[in-house]
């Protein structure tokens, strides 16, 4: 790892709220102190956020066709689990489905959806940006309409 690369991974912790990261070493030696933006330290590879071999795949295979974790699975038709590229650089994130996605099982397919569409077809080509519906992420917080499209509870989320 360069230094611009660890440099940029600092920063990236920084922004998540992380002051300091402490460098272990060998069980049994002393850890290091915190790392700095002066120090070069090649060899050290910052911990990932993601979990090691997670999948979009697997999380919804882990939902299942019929999840019941939390209080929203009474009143569902479908889950909603998202569509689009996988590999997106750029996700939306909706905050729950709507009467058409519980319908038909896909994220923003509803009025809403037209528009955010209509946003990222239309907006972005021009604005010279070459991205269109199949090149992004859509989702929501949670995958099952909530009662009368109320806002998600913290425990549904």
């Amino acid at each position: 790892m360069t230094t611009d690369e660890l440099r940029e991974q600092l920063r990236f912790y920084r922004d998540l709220g992380i002051d300091e990261i402490y460098v272990g070493q060998a069980v049994g030696q002393a850890i290091l102190p915190p790392v700095s933006e002066g120090v070069s330290v090649a060899s050290v590879a910052l911990p990932s956020l993601a979990p090691e071999g997670d999948t979009l795949l697997k999380i919804q295979q882990d939902i299942g066709d019929d999840c019941r974790r939390c209080r929203l699975c009474e009143a569902r038709s479908k889950i909603v689990f998202g569509s689009g590229n996988e590999q997106a650089r750029l996700v939306f994130v909706g905050e729950g489905p709507g009467a058409d996605e519980d319908a038909q099982g896909f994220p923003f397919v509803g009025r809403a959806g037209q528009l955010l569409t209509q946003m990222i077809d239309n907006t972005a080509s021009k604005e010279g940006l070459t991205i269109r519906r199949p090149d992004v992420y859509i989702c929501n917080v949670v995958k099952c309409r909530p009662p009368e499209n109320r806002a998600p509870q913290p425990d549904e989320m």
